[in-house]
């Protein structure tokens, strides 16, 4: 096989141009037609492996096929709201495709569709150093993959929750109990149904009696974990489940890098363990396969974080993931 590396550095040392001119034409940039052209091995192995997922025909985001069977993992944040979900895979469109499972804390999803003799992905057995060369899904038509390319930009690493784990609440000041004083609206309070004027009395059979308490117990939690809050609502206990989000997801404030960044995931922090790469697609790039020069999946596009950072769940942890999802299902 072609050596793309060697070859794209190639073609950009005999277009660059001599004068004071620093641009390169568009064929040559690195997303350009004559640089992914360089990577048709890769797209081949994207076109079999990976899912297109939509709501009706607009592209959701993409996913990863594990079995010859039909099933899918995928970003679940991009998904789980969807009325109704359908999969291309290769250029068959699949209908009818079900959310079978979610693993919250890491945002993915086991979706399963009607088939059989399908091409699961080839996981790699290592993990690529820093500076080696991935491809993954760029914009795709309802018949072809286009492929991105670039590189691991930094080693494996934890991705904390921007500004740590939160229930989506406010709190009543200077009240003797934790009263709901205000729902977030995008935050997993309001997606458990609470309300203002509940009252919060235990989470995880931890019982709670002062702000500090439940300030002390959201640290040791993770977010996109679930937790179960024990609420009084007029005279009457109840206990619901509640996906705790990292707070800085729920603001409605953007840096500037935000601002400059374009559209980034519902959610791009909160994650165990990612390898950070350079492919800057769209924010429904993500949730497809990543791969290597070998065409083997070294891990699973989870988010686009910002204009120069994108995540991807390495092979191993997509691998286990993947196992304790179908087994559960």
């Amino acid at each position: 096989m072609k050596n793309p590396k060697a070859l794209v550095f190639a073609l950009c040392l005999t277009v660059w141009p001599a004068s004071g001119d620093q641009n390169l034409e568009t064929a040559y940039r690195r997303n350009g037609d004559a640089i992914t052209s360089l990577f048709s091995s890769q797209q081949e192995v994207l076109q079999r492996s990976s899912a297109v997922l939509q709501e009706g025909r607009k592209r959701l985001v993409y996913g990863v096929v594990i079995s010859p069977d039909g099933f899918i993992l995928t970003k679940a944040s991009e998904v789980e709201k969807a009325s109704e979900l359908n999969a291309i895979i290769d250029a068959t469109p699949y209908s009818g495709a079900r959310i079978v499972a979610v693993d919250t804390l890491w945002d993915v999803a086991l979706i399963k569709v009607t088939a059989e003799n399908l091409q699961p992905v080839s996981f790699a057995s290592g993990e690529p150093a820093q500076g080696s060369w991935v491809v993954a899904n760029g914009a795709s038509s309802k018949l072809k993959r286009r492929v991105l390319a670039g590189i691991i930009s930094a080693n494996a690493r934890e991705i904390p929750a921007a500004g740590g784990a939160a229930l989506g609440v406010i709190l009543k000041d200077g009240g003797k109990t934790l009263e709901i004083q205000e729902i977030t609206p995008n935050g997993g309070a309001a997606e458990a149904g609470l309300r203002k004027g509940d009252v919060i009395r235990e989470i995880d059979g931890r019982k709670l009696s002062k702000r500090a308490d439940l300030t002390e117990l959201m640290k040791e939690r993770k977010a996109g974990s679930t937790v179960k809050v024990t609420i009084q609502r007029s005279g009457k206990e109840s206990t619901v489940e509640v996906r705790l989000k990292a707070r800085g997801e729920m603001s409605d404030q953007q840096s500037r890098n935000d601002q400059m960044s374009g559209e980034y995931s519902l959610r791009r922090t909160g994650f165990p363990r990612v390898l950070q790469h350079d492919i800057l697609g769209a924010r429904d790039s993500v949730g497809g396969p990543v791969v290597d020069l070998d065409g083997r999946c070294v891990g699973m596009n989870i988010a686009r974080a910002d204009r120069a950072q994108s995540f991807a769940i390495p092979a191993k942890e997509v691998q286990e993931i993947a196992a304790r999802l179908m087994k559960n299902e």
